[in-house]
């Protein structure tokens, strides 16, 4: 065990410094002594402290979860091989075949990084948020402030925990019960394709205990459209209303949703969407 605990720091080490900081979507700062991720970038983008980071490097820290090991192989843009390879070193079994992927390949994450002046958030099947930028962050919310099983816009729309308390009213114009039916829609069809997911079958179950919208929708058998592009007006706390087109983009072979906003050019929602960029939402109140 204790030679295991040795190589999952030896593996982090390794593919941190491996890691160049503009393919994980940041900006290199000069004085660099080396060419990968620092420490505490590495702990900010896996939702990490830097503390637990350096224990977990130093073999101090004991038994991390498959939670902490999978928002590491991410944040280090793993290969399958190579993220199946941390989760064996820590002791774990890798995810299995038949069940949701939470695993965002390399190119994806640095196609997904270099698009900065876009909030984009990467979800898995079951509409849990496996991968977001810093504009994802300033125009929702932060993801990482919520325990990671709340990461998940079915919970945010119909659960009753941190996840809908952090939701920023959002009106689609496609209409509320549009955008409900279809996120109902693409979980009837996650279940589907995963019947063997213990962690989806969970996510129904608790759904359909905590919500009568969810449980109408998921008893409905009339087939529903599942969730595709729309223009929703988002009710930011900070710098008000803003009007933007939100895109789904489709993975292939990862089955895996890139969810992206833009505003049209020109317009106020543009330069509203601009000034998040700048301050990234937490200092637009107090401009004029």
């Amino acid at each position: 065990m204790a030679a295991s605990r040795s190589t999952f720091g030896t593996l982090l080490r390794a593919w941190r410094d491996r890691l160049s900081p503009a393919d994980a979507g940041l900006t290199a700062t000069a004085g660099r002594r080396a060419p990968g991720l620092r420490r505490e970038e590495l702990a900010q983008l896996a939702g990490l402290s830097v503390d637990y980071v350096l224990r977990l490097e130093q073999s101090r820290a004991k038994n991390p979860s498959a939670q902490v090991v999978g928002a590491l192989s991410r944040a280090l843009q793993l290969s399958r091989p190579e993220r199946d390879q941390l989760y064996r070193s820590a002791g774990l079994l890798p995810p299995q075949d038949g069940t949701v992927s939470t695993h965002v390949p390399p190119g994806i994450q640095r196609l997904a990084a270099r698009l900065g002046d876009v909030p984009i958030g990467v979800f898995a099947a079951d509409w849990t948020l496996v991968w977001w930028n810093t504009l994802w962050s300033a125009l929702h919310g932060d993801p990482s402030a919520l325990p990671a099983g709340e990461r998940n816009l079915a919970r945010a729309f119909f659960g009753n925990g941190a996840a809908r308390a952090s939701l920023y009213p959002i009106r689609s114009e496609r209409g509320q019960d549009a955008s409900e039916t279809s996120i109902v829609a693409d979980l009837k069809d996650a279940v589907s394709r995963y019947p063997s997911d213990g962690r989806l079958e969970r996510l129904v179950r608790d759904l359909r205990a905590e919500s009568g919208v969810f449980a109408r929708h998921w008893a409905t058998q009339t087939a529903a459209a599942q969730h595709v592009s729309d223009r929703k007006t988002i009710l930011h706390p900070e710098i008000g209303e803003i009007l933007l087109d939100c895109d789904v983009l489709i993975v292939p072979g990862a089955d895996l949703r890139m969810v992206t906003y833009t505003a049209s050019s020109g317009s106020s929602d543009e330069g509203k969407l601009d000034l998040l960029r700048v301050t990234g939402g937490r200092t637009a109140a107090a401009r004029p």
